[in-house]
């Protein structure tokens, strides 16, 4: 089947696509955007996250199908050009990035946090990351991460 889709402001458009393929696969494979991480395939870890019609989802989640004719914003989407959005420059400016395979997903949920709570306090980051693993750090530099960019915001 065909998939036509709106990727990061871009009517994009994938062919001989499964109906039961992961929007994760048509977005990493199908269409060249690797920033979203193939980690679990199972929804458990966050790393493929997502906003679909602005509501962040895990894309291994999400059959292609579903996609037909809807807007999807990845990591690569939340900069503008080549300015990176200022959760991505706090996550750098933070040392937040380790083995880089979990930051998409914080990425996108620190975004939607923060698109939902300016000025969130340190639970509510917690609550709103607690679908996301991160297997290299202590979470502290993340926190910090999201901390500074609620400051710029």
């Amino acid at each position: 089947m065909r998939v036509n889709v709106t990727v990061n402001g871009e009517q994009r458009q994938a062919d001989d696509v499964w109906e039961g393929e992961s929007l994760l696969y048509v977005l990493r494979e199908r269409l060249g955007l690797p920033g979203s991480k193939n980690a679990c395939e199972q929804g458990e870890c966050g790393s493929c996250t997502v906003y679909l019609d602005n509501v962040p989802v895990c894309a291994c989640l999400v059959a292609a199908g579903q996609v037909q004719d809807r807007e999807v914003r990845t990591v690569e989407g939340l900069a503008d050009g080549d300015q990176l959005d200022p959760v991505q420059e706090a996550f750098v400016e933070a040392g937040a990035v380790q083995c880089g395979f979990c930051t998409p997903g914080l990425v996108v949920a620190a975004h939607d946090l923060l698109d939902r709570v300016p000025a969130p306090s340190d639970p509510e980051i917690r609550e709103a990351l607690a679908g996301n693993l991160c297997r290299c750090t202590g979470y502290e530099k993340i926190l910090d991460a999201v901390r500074l960019a609620a400051s710029r915001r």
